[in-house]
């Protein structure tokens, strides 16, 4: 009994409590990933670490995996009635400049919508010195063949003499929501 009480008393300690999320971390990198997401393939993630756990794991977690809760990937080539589809992140000064600007995106059918983010900061050098700056995050979805064009007129509507402009692929998601990109766009 005194063991399981000093057990008790060092897991709720507040130092321990902080230290979890570093445990969890540990432990994804000791078992391996795939122990701990069974949904996923050990080829998809390379072969596990620790063979021996894999069953205690899997027994687990995988009851809790559900086909509701799965993630649905999308070929966006293969789909008709979808196409390739990017994020694009964009940095505006100001709400009036992210307001504008997500505005004439989407007017111009550059993208189907625009995700205006108040709020962030952005730590950064420029031109030698450390600078740092209360910016609006614009998370923007399109067609990939459209980046070119939206980089361009992010560009020409920007008062920055360098935009950010970054894009990252979607791989899948609701065929409705990527359809409904496809149509909102220009071709």
């Amino acid at each position: 009994m005194a063991l399981a009480s000093t057990l008790s008393s060092i897991v709720t300690a507040p130092a321990i409590r902080r230290r979890l999320p570093l445990i969890g971390a540990f432990c994804m990198l000791s078992f391996g990933f795939a122990h701990f997401c069974p949904s996923h393939s050990l080829s998809e993630f390379g072969r596990s670490q620790s063979p021996s756990f894999d069953p205690l794991i899997r027994a687990k977690f995988s009851s809790q995996t559900t086909a509701t809760n799965r993630v649905h990937r999308v070929k966006m080539e293969s789909t008709s009635n979808t196409v390739p589809s990017i994020v694009v992140y964009v940095t505006v000064p100001n709400k009036e400049a992210g307001k504008k600007l997500a505005e004439s995106i989407v007017k111009e059918k550059l993208a189907a919508c625009v995700n205006r983010v108040p709020g962030i900061e952005s730590v950064y050098e420029w031109k030698g010195e450390i600078q740092t700056d209360n910016e609006e995050l614009l998370i923007i979805k399109t067609r990939e063949s459209l980046l070119d064009a939206l980089t361009e007129h992010v560009k020409a509507n920007h008062e920055y003499d360098v935009p950010e402009v970054i894009a990252m692929p979607i791989i899948g998601g609701s065929v409705q929501y990527l359809e409904w990109i496809k149509n909102s766009t220009r071709e």
